[in-house]
């Protein structure tokens, strides 16, 4: 079998997804960082709904990102809370509005075009291989994982649900689908 180059290709795909994200945002109003932050706080559980968690996901400054959260909430895109248990933690929600506007500027005719040809081409088991060649990317850039809690290996389950074996936390079935700040895999 010969050697396939995938860097090319899937360059090339994040390219058009980026290029799609900015002509979708330029028509809202929006900077593709404002979409980027949206949609990850409507992907991650309550463990990295925080700013430092957001910091690090999009690897960007905590200034930057503290900045650009100002302005979303001010737009009324997304609110913030204060943790019960630690006072210190804030946490980040979208509003009914973040939600909306998250909707709208999502490329989504792009995504099922491309989840199509994927179907159609058996992508699925290729899977592994493209989660396998993102764990070896953010090794060699030293970035956490972040993904989806039930994958990670302190995802356990127990007789009534599930529970984090890291933080000794129980876990919702919502939180177990999605993408956590303290995903570790073997």
């Amino acid at each position: 079998m010969a050697d396939i180059d995938v860097y090319a290709p899937i360059e090339r795909m994040v390219a058009l997804i980026r290029s799609e994200e900015r002509r979708r945002c330029t028509e809202l109003g929006l900077q593709p960082v404002h979409l980027q932050m949206l949609d990850y706080i409507s992907r991650c559980n309550r463990f990295s709904d925080t700013p430092a968690a957001l910091a690090n996901y999009l690897g960007m400054t905590r200034g930057t990102v503290s900045q650009t959260l100002l302005l979303l909430e001010r737009n009324g895109y997304i609110d913030k809370t204060t943790d019960t248990q630690d006072k210190r933690v804030i946490h980040l929600n979208l509003t009914p509005s973040g939600e909306e506007m998250l909707s709208k500027a999502c490329p989504a005719s792009l995504f099922k075009e491309a989840n199509e040809i994927f179907s159609k081409n058996d992508f699925i088991n290729h899977e592994d291989s493209f989660m396998n060649a993102l764990l070896a990317l953010q090794k060699a850039n030293q970035s956490q994982t972040f993904g989806l809690c039930k994958t990670c290996r302190y995802f356990t389950l127990v007789t009534d649900g599930f529970t984090c074996g890291l933080t000794k936390q129980p876990l919702s079935e919502a939180d177990s689908e999605k993408i956590c700040q303290e995903h570790t895999v073997d």
